[in-house]
């Protein structure tokens, strides 16, 4: 059933009711925190993110998955790095982050924030001067 995998977040006497929020949401949140750290590239998706994106839906939640086992989170953080960067010190700035969201936007705590780094990207190539696109076709035309 559905609502056995949602999280109460707030169970309280004085409340009207109770707060439930599914798992998804928590990953969707994980994601956007987690693509905001300096130092990530981008997040690993799935076939299925990637053809939704070419189509316009993004999915903010690719690349993390959630495991709730009781009241025990942890989160798996599947990252593309910038070429350069500190691995150690990224993955420490994104544990830190992902643990302080969560905490501030829905008063629960992540036990565990494994980092999976699953590759690197390198230096983009030198950007393409707007006002010079065909120099090296100009070149070789005069030549003929």
């Amino acid at each position: 059933m559905a609502e056995e995998t949602n999280i109460i977040l707030a169970n309280r006497t004085d409340a009207q009711g109770t707060i439930e929020i599914v798992p998804e949401v928590l990953e969707v949140i994980l994601g956007i925190a987690a693509v905001g750290v300096d130092g990530v590239y981008q997040m690993r998706g799935s076939l299925t993110s990637s053809i939704n994106e070419w189509f316009g839906r993004a999915n903010h939640g690719k690349g993390v998955a959630l495991t709730v086992d009781g009241t025990h989170l942890t989160a798996d953080v599947y990252v593309y790095l910038d070429y350069g960067v500190s691995v150690p010190k990224v993955a420490l700035d994104m544990q830190q982050t992902l643990r302080e969201q969560l905490l501030y936007m829905t008063d629960l705590t992540l036990d565990a924030v494994n980092v999976h780094v699953v590759g690197v990207v390198p230096e983009k190539a030198t950007p393409v001067d707007p006002e010079n696109l065909f120099a090296d076709d100009e070149e070789t035309e005069d030549d003929d």
